[in-house]
């Protein structure tokens, strides 16, 4: 009987160990960009990227691509955990400096959350977008082209709708990760 409970444990280590390797793989992203406090990762997957941001803030973060004038026509992904939970919002860029949820222009919600976390000051959200979701409000995203994305978080309060105490727009080829 010994045996069999060592065995027992020794199965559930190796199994254990196997799954932690596959979350850690999981993961991992084709490209990593840090601009100032904020960490931007991405991976080109089929029709799809696949996203993570970090930013120092117990409030939200949020990235938006292509817009036509600062905020403008672009694609915005923001949110927070909240509780515990992911909480993201797919929104469209109204004005030069508001933005509203992509269903209240007409739009759909096509964000899939991964997962998110806030350790210490920081908050980490993960999900993927389709790069030609079809909806008006998004636009396409090229990765072979050079692509505007916009980074910001807000204060650390448990609202989308606060302003940003951060915000920078970058371009960058999506496809080999080079910034511009």
């Amino acid at each position: 009987m010994s045996c069999l409970k060592s065995v027992c444990s020794l199965l559930g280590v190796v199994i254990v160990s196997l799954l932690s390797i596959g979350a850690l793989q999981a993961a991992t992203y084709q490209h990593s960009l840090k601009i100032d406090k904020m960490t931007f990762d991405w991976s080109i997957e089929g029709e799809n990227i696949a996203i993570k941001i970090s930013a120092p803030t117990t409030g939200w973060v949020g990235i938006g691509f292509n817009p036509t004038d600062t905020m403008k026509g672009a694609n915005i992904i923001l949110g927070l955990v909240k509780d515990g939970k992911v909480e993201i919002s797919d929104e469209f860029g109204t004005q030069i400096t508001q933005h509203v949820p992509d269903a209240q222009k007409g739009g759909k919600d096509n964000v899939t959350v991964v997962g998110g976390n806030e350790t210490g000051n920081t908050t980490t959200l993960e999900f993927s977008i389709p790069l030609k979701s079809g909806d008006p409000n998004d636009g396409v995203i090229d990765p072979k082209g050079n692509t505007l994305v916009m980074l910001a978080y807000g204060p650390s309060m448990k609202s989308t709708r606060i302003k940003h105490q951060y915000a920078k727009t970058i371009t960058v080829n999506l496809d080999s990760g080079a910034m511009k």
